[in-house]
């Protein structure tokens, strides 16, 4: 049974003390017995006081990127040993932002995600087509280059979970009907199948994340292959990251 991933991805937003204020209103707000795995992925400048703040809780930490190299002249750039020393589990992979304005390709993907798994985080690997590209139909043929030559050469997948994240549903008030999600995720789940066996495929989670909010959040939620969501902008809210989380039950 895949248990849901509720991940917030808090992007370029909170300074230390608004960090702090968010956790401490969320981690009042948490029960204990939510069934959905929650995971908060904050700026690097963060990443120490959520994990101080998240202590005897069950949220899960996680970075919004990782280089691929274990250390060297790479100014601005973080390894997987620094994230592990910061508490960080997870870490986030080729979001279309960093595809769209850093220069981010499947073959960088694929090197961050060969290290990860070597050093034991856990990645979120997203992909996603743009709006030219749904468009023009060639969303399935986009999503499966990005899944293939990403995961190049990765035999095992176990530890490793996708988001599905169309952009053009990122931040414009454009949503995916849960449909349209539910379609493209089966899609990715036939794509691993094929290249890891059925078994194999079913046991990873995969994501969606696309302007997911608590409106939205509990229909796309019942959708078979949706098995939670890296939340955006709503994530950035003690509250309406809550409701997100336990539309995931």
């Amino acid at each position: 049974m895949r248990i849901p991933l509720v991940a917030g991805n808090w992007k370029m937003y909170k300074t230390l003390s608004e960090t702090k204020e968010f956790m401490n209103h969320f981690v009042k707000l948490l029960k204990g017995s939510e069934k959905a795995e929650v995971l908060i992925c904050p700026p690097y400048t963060s990443l120490y006081v959520v994990n101080e703040l998240r202590q005897n809780t069950k949220i899960k930490l996680g970075a919004q990127d990782v280089h691929w190299e274990e250390e060297g002249a790479y100014t601005g750039k973080v390894s997987c040993n620094m994230l592990i020393a910061s508490g960080c589990e997870y870490v986030i992979i080729g979001h279309s932002e960093q595809r769209t304005y850093f220069h981010e390709t499947d073959e960088t993907v694929n090197k961050k995600i060969k290290k990860s798994l070597e050093k034991g985080l856990i990645p979120i690997v997203c992909v996603g087509e743009t709006l030219p590209q749904r468009e023009a139909n060639q969303h399935h043929e986009v999503v499966k280059k990005q899944i293939i030559e990403g995961f190049k050469d990765i035999l095992d997948i176990k530890n490793t979970v996708i988001a599905y994240e169309p952009v053009w549903a990122i931040g414009t008030g454009r949503n995916a009907t849960p449909q349209q999600a539910q379609e493209m995720q089966h899609y990715i789940r036939q794509i691993l199948a094929e290249l890891y066996g059925k078994s194999k495929a079913e046991e990873i989670r995969i994501l969606y994340g696309g302007s997911l909010k608590p409106e939205n959040a509990k229909e796309i939620f019942s959708e078979p292959d949706i098995d939670g969501g890296l939340v955006g902008g709503a994530s950035l809210k003690p509250d309406s990251f809550y409701q997100i989380v336990l539309a995931a039950q």
